[in-house]
């Protein structure tokens, strides 16, 4: 067993993730024996009290679909919200009935992109979840599809995933999807080869990834999941993706499905989360003292250094930081009203403070909650 694979058998919490495809039919409705063929495998690899896992699941929405007379998923946020209500309840009643045959509880948590890039429910959801661990439950954690609007969905819980391994502190990301790995081209056609392990994104540069699971119910793809293992994986995370029918073999630390080796260190909670999981609400376009400020030096944004507002957003939104030419350098939490802003352009805290009050006194972004965008 390689160095590598052996950190996979020493992971202590961990995350595993499992797609719709997985655990339902093509109809919709979830198939009992993929269920409890799963939990077999987690409740054996937590059996020793040695480790923790935490279930990111999809399949609400798939598991509405029949009982609710749908043929096929509805592209429409309000049916997909319909089938997520019904379907949230039989696929945690699904899991609870299976876990118990095992003897170990099962705690539900939903979230949204909301409970998660703002401070203090960060600090909530991360408690709910270490505090089940704890006491010895097993957290299955969805998208609140029932709830969540187009601007505050994950979008698929590959992300979900990969930044709930982030909010844990987990040791280890599991995928589990349809396809047993990553491959150097469709896994369908004659020629291709698993990909063993990435060690960084120059082992897949070549590699053109398709964006199809095979069942037709689920959102995501070998992109999302791909993507999800790259955060991830530059969390400090390594991460095994690989198919259902082989979780097992993954969590035994054998060579199945691809192992993306962590690349980097973790970073601030919170800024993973509002990089990767914020939809920006509006965006401040910067003066270049300004720019070089918050990206250079590190530095708060404040009312002085911007030139512009555009959008709707209340104080506590994220928004987007651009420079003059409109290249977006950093992603932050704003401390007012887009219809507070204007007043304040160009001018100095103490100026503000001196005409509007000590309120004004403060920064447009404070520098703990942003994080600079790539390139």
């Amino acid at each position: 067993m390689s160095a590598a694979r052996q950190g996979v058998v020493d992971a202590r919490r961990i995350v595993v993730k499992v797609g719709s495809s997985s655990l339902t039919t093509a109809t919709g409705g979830l198939d009992a024996d993929r269920v409890d063929a799963l939990v077999d495998v987690l409740a054996k690899a937590r059996s020793g009290g040695e480790k923790e896992i935490v279930l990111v699941s999809s399949g609400a929405i798939a598991a509405g679909l029949s009982p609710l007379g749908l043929r096929r998923r509805p592209k429409d946020l309000a049916r997909q919200q319909a089938a997520a209500s019904v379907g949230q309840g039989l696929l945690v009643a699904r899991y609870t009935a299976s876990f118990a045959r095992y003897g170990v509880r099962v705690g539900q948590v939903l979230l949204t992109t909301d409970d998660t890039s703002r401070r203090a429910h960060y600090r909530n959801a991360y408690r709910t979840l270490d505090q089940l661990l704890a006491m010895g439950a097993l957290p299955v954690v969805n998208e609140n599809d029932t709830v969540a609007t187009d601007e505050i969905r994950f979008g698929d819980n590959d992300r979900l995933a990969a930044l709930v391994a982030h909010l844990v502190r987990a040791d280890l990301l599991v995928l589990l999807s349809d396809v047993d790995g990553l491959y150097d081209g469709d896994p369908s056609q004659p020629g291709t080869t698993r990909i063993e392990e990435v060690r960084g994104p120059e082992d897949i540069a070549h590699v053109s990834i398709g964006s199809a699971g095979k069942a037709g119910v689920g959102t995501g793809g070998m992109v999302t999941k791909v993507e999800a293992a790259r955060i991830a994986a530059a969390a400090g995370i390594p991460v095994v993706l690989t198919s259902a029918s082989q979780a097992a073999d993954a969590l035994a630390g054998r060579g199945t499905g691809t192992l993306f080796h962590a690349t980097g260190r973790r970073s601030a909670d919170r800024l993973l989360w509002l990089q990767h999981a914020s939809t920006p609400q509006g965006h401040l376009v910067l003066d270049d003292g300004a720019v070089r400020a918050v990206t250079e030096r590190g530095s708060s944004l404040l009312p002085a250094g911007i030139a512009a507002v555009e959008g709707d957003f209340v104080a506590g939104d994220p928004v987007e930081l651009r420079s003059a030419d409109g290249r977006a350098v950093a992603r932050g939490l704003v401390n007012f009203d887009a219809k507070e802003l204007p007043q304040l352009l160009g001018r100095s805290t103490r100026e503000l403070a001196r005409e509007l009050g000590p309120a004004y006194e403060r920064e447009v972004v404070h520098r703990d909650d942003l994080v600079l965008l790539e390139g």
